[in-house]
């Protein structure tokens, strides 16, 4: 509204109680306030305004219509309701004025009269409310506190006054002005922002609280600002989006979606409200994410058949800001990695017959690597994605082409492997290196269902690694066990731990014995010895299955350290494991050698050698029968000895009755010493054999014993649920069978550790 003349001031009202006359004294002062503001009011006219209004309400007794009043208290508040509601009456006046003269206007245009016409209304309300304190501090507290409505202090009542005589007829206007700005500087246009700012300010000014008019709410702004500015949101960004989505890539679309949420969440700070952005963040995230996430969804499959990483991230970060957005993904992710690793074992089994065991585990690392990086870099370590990743790495180690025929080939495969890894020859230098192989090796392992499997393996190996002295570390060896230990319990390792003290205890004995010799033995045999001393209980190791008769000079050695073992530790039987014995011959007849050479055998082909010292030949018979060594083991013996030439034999390459061997006494290796002591593959196949059919009778038994042990808790239970309890008390170690479950259920009701009561019930017999 254009600032008017200054009008000339009116007399000073004649009585201090002359109503009229102090009215338009102060109306003329307001109105120099709310219409001429830049004229100003000097302080001795504020003084007499401010004068003027004390008496009036000061005054004992009324005139005109209130001289029939008698009580001085009742007169003086009559006429400060009087002033207030003739100040009251003034600012209806002055806002119809404003009004007129705002409907002229459109657009920015409009934007820029309401805010300038608000600052000079809010400002001259600012200055009325210092000029009329006095009412304030006695009528209109008074009034408020006997609990009066539609009473206010005098700066609250200028607001009131907007709101109700302007603000509800141009709030609709000055909304669309603002919309329509806000709409071209998202079409990139530069806006002033301070008007929004402004236009803000006013709509959160006017949150008057009708219960209590000294406190202020947002009601007014979330229903005429926040709410039509969220509506116009969603429009503008579901139209942008369905028309740029259909001319352009998805991946496109993403990279737009995000700086279309950037900057909506820089524009708050800028001219909004803070308790806007979770609405508007939501509202954005309904028009740009949630509309299309099917759309993206279905990307997502051409996205990972691409490792399109970066892209993968851009939709994970765009998908987990709406509800249950990544639950799709995170199926199709599992599948896709299911499907990944099931193809890497087939192509892993196609290329050799008989599968290598680092082959297989390899294969299974590739994809976990691949896949976990892909959840750490793409999805942020996010823990639904990597127990997505965990399901379909269980899925495709337990259940793949190589474990068809044989479900516990993972765990064998893994055990092979990881004895491989730790018979290698690594260097000091290296050691970082076999620790990374071992972490790899726990990867996988971690997958593996069937954990009994991989301990009976394991276990086999690391005994003979240990026997053989084959282990590349000591320190390798513990690493692992303990990294066993802490992902399956100490009962897990307990044998294992025990073989390490069982090696330690042999390494004492030893030398306790060598001290025995030399103080009262001497050994002039040219022959050294050393003895392992291993507790039945915790190696996995069988006796031998062939009867065998050692060569004296062996016999001498043993019964000499048994005689000391019997005196140190009496009563305890010792078992020789002629299977497990091995040593190291020097070879003294070969021609043209300038040195000898030295075969590294078994006992068994210790004793067949060592009859060719006596005669340059021998018979099949002849060995045979001086060894007692059954065929199954002989001939494989004989074999190895002729495939590497020690030996030659007559006809050539039997090993039959009938056959005479002679030594090769031109026999040539580019090494001086020769290993003879080669597994036999025979052996390897029924060992492995054997260790499967022990697996199964160790499960019978761990089953038993666990349905025993809940049955003595429960006393009865339901036949369905001892089963799926039993099951969860041994899933740690395998998983079982609910028909095996049922059969061990059978086998304890015949031991009558189990009775059958009514319906499905069963009952524990003490």
């Amino acid at each position: 509204m254009a600032d008017a003349v200054a009008k000339a001031a009116p007399p000073l009202p004649t009585s201090k109680d002359d109503i009229n006359g102090t009215w338009n004294y102060l109306e003329w002062g307001v109105d120099r306030i709310m219409v001429n503001l830049s004229y100003g009011l000097d302080l001795k006219t504020y003084m007499t305004l401010y004068t003027s209004i004390h008496n009036f309400c000061t005054a004992q007794k009324a005139v005109g219509a209130q001289t029939n009043l008698n009580s001085s208290q009742r007169g003086a508040h009559l006429l400060g309701e009087d002033l207030y509601r003739r100040l009251n009456d003034y600012l209806k006046r002055h806002l119809t004025g404003v009004h007129t003269e705002m409907v002229k206007h459109v657009d920015e245009a409009l934007l820029t009269f309401y805010i300038k016409e608000w600052k000079r209304y809010t400002t001259a309300g600012t200055y009325n409310n210092h000029l009329f304190r006095y009412l304030n501090r006695h009528w209109v507290k008074r009034e408020m506190d006997e609990g009066k409505k539609d009473i206010y202090d005098i700066y609250t009542l200028h607001l009131v006054r907007w709101k109700e005589d302007m603000f509800g007829s141009t709030q609709n206007a000055v909304m669309d002005a603002v919309l329509r700005l806000v709409e071209k500087q998202r079409n990139g246009e530069t806006i002033e922002q301070s008007k929004i700012k402004s236009v803000v300010d006013s709509f959160v000014s006017l949150g008057i609280d009708e219960q209590d008019s000294t406190k202020t709410t947002l009601d007014v702004y979330r229903k005429h600002f926040e709410e039509p500015f969220l509506e116009a949101t969603k429009v503008y960004y579901e139209k942008e989006s369905a028309e740029f989505l259909a001319v352009n890539s998805v991946v496109d679309y993403m990279k737009k979606a995000e700086r279309r949420l950037d900057e909506e969440k820089e524009r708050v700070p800028l001219y909004l409200l803070q308790e806007i952005m979770t609405p508007l963040m939501k509202t954005c995230e309904a028009a740009l994410i949630a509309k299309h996430a099917n759309v993206l969804r279905d990307e997502f499959q051409i996205l990972l058949d691409n490792d399109r990483e970066e892209d993968m991230a851009r939709m994970y970060k765009l998908l987990a800001r709406i509800p249950e957005g990544l639950d799709p993904l995170r199926a199709k992710f599992e599948a896709h990695v299911r499907s990944c690793g099931l193809l890497a074992v087939e192509k892993a089994a196609q290329a050799s017959e008989a599968i290598d065991p680092k082959n297989y585990v390899d294969a299974l690392l590739e994809v976990n690597t691949q896949y976990s990086a892909l959840v750490q870099n793409a999805f942020g370590g996010e823990s639904e994605f990597v127990r997505s990743l965990d399901n379909a790495c269980r899925e495709y180690v337990n259940r793949n082409k190589v474990c068809q025929k044989n479900s516990a080939k993972s765990p064998e495969l893994l055990s092979k492997h990881a004895d491989n890894v730790l018979k290698r020859s690594q260097k000091s230098s290296e050691e970082d290196d076999m620790e990374k192989l071992l972490n790899q090796v726990m990867t996988i392992f971690k997958y593996i269902e069937d954990k009994d499997v991989f301990q009976k393996f394991y276990s086999k190996m690391l005994a003979k690694r240990l026997v053989n002295g084959t282990s590349a570390s000591g320190d390798a060896e513990t690493s692992m066990i303990s990294k066993l230990k802490d992902a399956s319990g100490f009962e897990y390792t307990n044998k294992l731990q025990r073989m390490f003290q069982d090696m330690q205890t042999s390494k004492d004995l030893n030398k306790a014995y060598e001290e025995h010799l030399s103080k009262g033995f001497s050994s002039d045999d040219g022959i050294g010895t050393s003895f392992q001393i291993l507790g039945a209980g915790f190696w996995p190791l069988q006796p031998p299955n062939t009867t065998f008769a050692p060569p004296a000079l062996l016999v001498k050695q043993y019964e000499r350290f048994t005689h000391f073992y019997a005196d140190k530790h009496g009563g305890r039987k010792l078992t020789w494991l002629w299977n497990l014995c091995k040593g190291e011959i020097r070879a003294n007849y070969i021609k043209n050698a300038k040195v000898p050479y030295t075969f590294q055998v078994s006992t068994y082909q210790m004793a067949i050698l060592l009859l060719f010292n006596d005669s340059d030949t021998a018979s099949y018979d002849d060995i045979a029968s001086t060894t007692m060594l059954a065929k199954e083991t002989l001939d494989p013996s004989l074999a190895i000895m002729l495939k590497a030439k020690v030996l030659t034999a007559s006809p050539e390459g039997k090993t039959e009755p009938g056959t005479t061997y002679s030594l090769n006494y031109n026999f040539k290796a580019k090494k001086l010493k020769v290993n003879l002591n080669i597994a036999i593959k025979s052996e390897q196949k029924q060992e492995a054999e054997d260790t499967h059919k022990t697996i199964e009778e160790d499960r019978k038994m761990l089953m038993q014993s666990a349905i025993v042990r809940i049955m003595k808790s429960r006393k009865t239970m339901k036949h369905t649920q001892l089963v799926s309890e039993t099951i969860q008390q041994i899933k740690s170690r395998f998983s079982p069978k609910v028909s095996d479950i049922k059969k061990c259920i059978d086998i304890l009701l015949e031991k009558e550790y189990l009775e059958r009561l009514e319906g499905d019930e069963l009952g524990y017999l003490a």
